[in-house]
């Protein structure tokens, strides 16, 4: 069994081709307000909220003019927002290496980019970091090394980092997901040829272990998860067969086709409520690349779902979260390269407002 990839690796001149960007992009501050975080001309631009609930920006935030088309963020119950970028290093060979800011007031400056370097010290493009934030406010940086396995770099209680952890592995997703369970240790949820693979915590603080790769079928570059009510994270996923699929090791749940998917490609995910009920909302693009939404009672696969198309054509399916009362807010990237959001409408059932442009 060969699991195949969502789509080729696409490393133009060593980068990848087209922006992407993974964790809360769409992030709500403390206040409530929310800011999106875009990457462009080789810097992060970024939109503000006001009190009107309309955006204003975008703000340049530095890269420098150098960084590459992608942009992973991670927030932490402090609401502060931890960005990590990817750009060449000054040796002019096609390596790269991480950077880092962050940004701890809706609306403010952010902190100088900063390096971190790389796992491999000295190395090309080998996959997009994944952030997680825990509740002590260490920030977990997750990258795919030059043997194919999950390397980490965590910040310290003083703010130092630690050095790079080698967590092993081969043939990894180049996009892992990760995760803060209910009880705030970290996971991190990725996939190899075969299937899929939990790097789990077993302490506050400690460097992630991995577990065995469950051997199953699925698309690499599709994995979503959420932590449930549970304290439980669940992993959803396309097995390349036409479904989607949920894997919950916490809770006990092997592998899981539940639902019909609607397009080939990546999923997004959030909790929020609808009625009052605690909802799982995914969303994934159809073949035309418009954005469809399906819901179901978080942690009942049994219930199944169904989609509802929604929207314009974006480039990837809408990164997912919540306003401070826990209703859904989205927001994707069209073609032409603007941002769109909706939110979830105060009635009953999923209805979410018209799309905007900011």
């Amino acid at each position: 069994m060969v699991n195949r990839k969502y789509a080729p690796d696409d490393p133009a001149n060593g980068s990848p081709g087209a922006p992407r960007m993974h964790g809360v992009w769409l992030a709500r501050g403390a206040e409530g307000r929310f800011s999106v975080y875009v990457p462009r001309d080789g810097g992060v631009i970024r939109w503000t909220e006001g009190a009107d609930g309309r955006f204003t920006g975008p703000v340049p935030l530095g890269g420098g003019g150098e960084l590459w088309p992608y942009l992973g963020v991670g927030q932490g119950p402090d609401r502060y927002v931890h960005m990590v970028g990817i750009r060449p290093t000054d040796t002019g060979d096609g390596h790269v290496e991480l950077v880092y800011s962050a940004q701890f007031q809706t609306g403010r400056p952010n902190v100088e980019w900063k390096s971190f370097g790389h796992s491999n010290t000295k190395a090309p493009w080998y996959g997009n970091p994944a952030v997680a934030v825990d509740p002590q406010g260490r920030v977990y940086v997750f990258t795919r090394n030059g043997g194919g396995g999950v390397s980490c770099r965590a910040r310290k209680d003083n703010g130092a980092w630690h050095p790079w952890w080698d967590l092993k592995g081969n043939n990894t997703d180049r996009n892992p997901v990760a995760m803060i369970t209910g009880a705030g240790l970290v996971e991190l949820y990725t996939s190899t040829h075969q299937g899929l693979r939990r790097y789990i915590q077993k302490e506050s603080g400690a460097m992630p272990v991995a577990e065995d790769v469950l051997l199953t079928p699925l698309v690499q570059g599709t994995l979503a998860a959420v932590t449930g009510p549970s304290g439980h994270v669940t992993a959803f996923y396309a097995d390349g067969l036409g479904k989607i699929c949920a894997w919950s090791p916490g809770r006990g749940l092997a592998p899981t086709a539940f639902a019909d998917a609607i397009g080939t490609g990546p999923i997004t995910a959030v909790n929020c409520l609808i009625d009052g009920y605690e909802c799982t909302l995914l969303a994934q693009c159809d073949e035309q690349g418009r954005t469809a939404f399906a819901a179901y009672l978080t942690e009942r696969e049994e219930t199944g779902l169904n989609w509802t198309v929604s929207g314009p054509p974006v480039t990837n399916p809408p990164v997912l979260t919540t306003d401070a009362a826990g209703a859904a807010v989205a927001a994707a990237l069209t073609p032409d390269g603007g941002v769109v959001v909706t939110r979830q409408k105060d009635e009953p059932g999923l209805a979410l407002e018209a799309w905007t442009r900011i």
